[in-house]
């Protein structure tokens, strides 16, 4: 089964969930009630493809249930829990993506498409901090784990 849009969370429950969230953690919750509409319900079924590497990339996701496994062919990357976001550098720009998502798990995921967010960013530019934020700190346990090589 493919990606299934659904919409089962109320906004106060969406605006709660990306509250829980260490890209928004800093974002107001007026802010977050913004954003929460853009919020796009989607299942996947265990062992189904999300995106694969090389594909062109315009949304990210949150995992609201179920764990994702990121990957490079054979090769394991990760495997995200749920409260973890992926595919965010699709949000800033349409290069292709860099690795492939698969559904480890049967998985609940919230997809933010890049052209409302943008749209949203031109009025609300606080949602851009959390992205930056959790960017740097991605840049840099990635340079770290480059040094300890």
């Amino acid at each position: 089964m493919s990606e299934q849009p659904i919409d089962r969370l109320l906004l106060v429950e969406k605006v709660l969930m990306l509250k829980s969230l260490s890209i928004f953690k800093d974002t107001p919750e007026p802010v977050l009630a913004d954003l929460a509409p853009l919020l796009l319900e989607v299942e996947f079924e265990a062992g189904v493809s999300i995106f694969e590497e090389g594909a062109r990339g315009d949304c990210m996701y949150i995992i609201y249930k179920g764990s994702v496994r990121i990957h490079k062919g054979t090769q394991e990357l990760a495997v995200l829990p749920e409260k973890e976001v992926f595919g965010e550098l699709s949000l800033l720009d349409t290069e292709s993506r860099s690795a492939s998502a698969t559904a480890q798990t049967d998985c609940i995921l919230f997809r933010i498409d890049q052209e409302p967010f943008y749209e949203l960013v031109e009025t609300r530019p606080e949602v851009m901090k959390g992205f930056v934020k959790i960017l740097c700190q991605r840049l840099r346990a990635q340079n770290a784990r480059s040094i300890g090589k």
